[in-house]
């Protein structure tokens, strides 16, 4: 029998781990992609004790070349399937703009814009032959509105944004379906020694398994999710209560609660 198979970039710890364990508990093949690769090793021990297939490998999500090869590689792996395609990869750096160094920027940058755009650009003709695949990009609440002390890292994910609703539309007609994820502060290594304005104001409440648990509900969405054509899927309550608030407040308010969450 051929499962069904997903291919997850940055897989080797927090969201990208919890991920690629909530989709080996419903019997995907699963390829988990990272520069970690001891993080990688004894996530597939555990997915093999799980009694699903994992397919591990390095993976620096800059490099177009590398991801292509381990798609390809995965895809001939894993029955010539690519049902889902999970573009987790990214950090984040925070601090003040110009009081960070440029080289840190471009790094952030390349890891999480122009990684998704690698991950997409390899990933599309395996998806194209996929019956309903699906490719999801981690976005994030700071895509409502660019966030004081994340500029850059807020940035990045505005570029998410922008790149899944406009594939979206363009791989309509082959069937693919492309979404976004839109969690807010995740207890993560990321955030480990991370303080800003904002996460003093709302937080950090979300786990990975939060994430995860969100991800594998919207690639198989509700008859209601499919039918208003679900893109953005914003992740907890306070995510949603901003998004939403973005969407009916005017230009100036939505920059005075931003200003004044961020405490700048």
């Amino acid at each position: 029998m051929t499962h069904k198979t997903v291919f997850i970039t940055g897989a080797a710890a927090g969201i990208g781990r919890a991920t690629a364990l909530a989709f080996a508990r419903k019997g995907f093949t699963v390829g988990g992609y990272d520069i970690d690769e001891v993080g990688l090793k004894t996530l597939a021990d555990e997915i093999d004790g799980l009694g699903t297939e994992a397919i591990v490998g390095h993976l620096d999500v800059t490099d177009a070349d590398e991801m292509a090869q381990r798609v390809g590689e995965f895809v001939r792996a894993a029955g010539d399937r690519l049902d889902v395609m999970i573009n987790n990869a990214g950090i984040l750096r925070a601090g003040r703009f110009e009081e960070m160094d440029i080289a840190g920027h471009h790094k952030e940058i390349d890891i999480n814009a122009k990684g998704v755009v690698n991950g997409l650009y390899a990933a599309f003709p395996h998806l194209r032959t996929t019956p309903n695949a699906v490719v999801v990009n981690l976005a994030s609440a700071s895509a409502i509105y660019g966030q004081a002390e994340l500029a850059n890292y807020s940035a990045t994910k505005f570029f998410v944004r922008g790149i899944t609703e406009a594939l979206d539309l363009e791989w309509e007609r082959h069937g693919i379906r492309v979404i976004a994820m839109w969690p807010l502060f995740v207890q993560t290594g990321m955030l480990d020694n991370v303080k800003t304005g904002t996460t003093e104001s709302l937080g950090i409440r979300l786990t990975a398994q939060d994430i995860a648990d969100a991800i594998v509900a919207a690639t198989e969405p509700s008859k209601l999710r499919r039918a208003i054509h679900q893109v953005h899927f914003p992740v907890g309550a306070q995510t949603k209560v901003l998004a939403a608030g973005s969407h009916f407040s005017p230009g100036w308010l939505t920059r005075l609660i931003n200003k004044r969450l961020a405490h700048s």
